[in-house]
């Protein structure tokens, strides 16, 4: 005996309305038309942009000189801020003058490429694509 089957019951369209409507009562009843609003003071309150173009954000405001010296100052670089570098990457680059002034007239330092007839007429060649090295 696998148990009592319960008889299907057929509900009509009549009986479905009155369910309905007995539903849309109920709500009606819980709900509630709230027309006063404010804002609840347990919670912060976030400040909310103007709209870009509105005339009454883009009125003129005497400038805050301090503001703009700290803002230029955050705009310079690190060499024109401190002193001496602030972090372990900034003192690899922090004394980038050379050592030694570059004299480029020097010809113990500077071995130009000097061209003469000799080099300019192999020069030549090679750039053709002729290869008498080992000959």
């Amino acid at each position: 005996m696998a148990g009592h089957q319960k008889e299907k019951v057929v509900i009509d369209e009549v009986h479905q309305t009155q369910i309905l409507l007995e539903q849309y009562r109920k709500e009606l009843r819980t709900q509630k038309l709230c027309t006063n609003y404010h804002v609840n003071p347990l919670r912060k309150v976030h400040t909310i942009t103007g709209k870009p173009m509105s005339w009454h954000d883009n009125l003129e405001e005497p400038e805050d000189t301090r503001f703009l010296n700290l803002i230029h100052y955050s705009n310079q670089g690190p060499k024109k801020k401190y002193t001496e570098s602030q972090t372990e990457a900034q003192e690899i680059g922090w004394n980038s003058e050379p050592l030694v002034s570059p004299e480029h007239h020097d010809r113990r330092v500077n071995h130009f490429r000097v061209y003469n007839d000799i080099t300019l007429y192999k020069a030549k060649m090679w750039s053709l694509g002729e290869d008498d090295r080992h000959k």
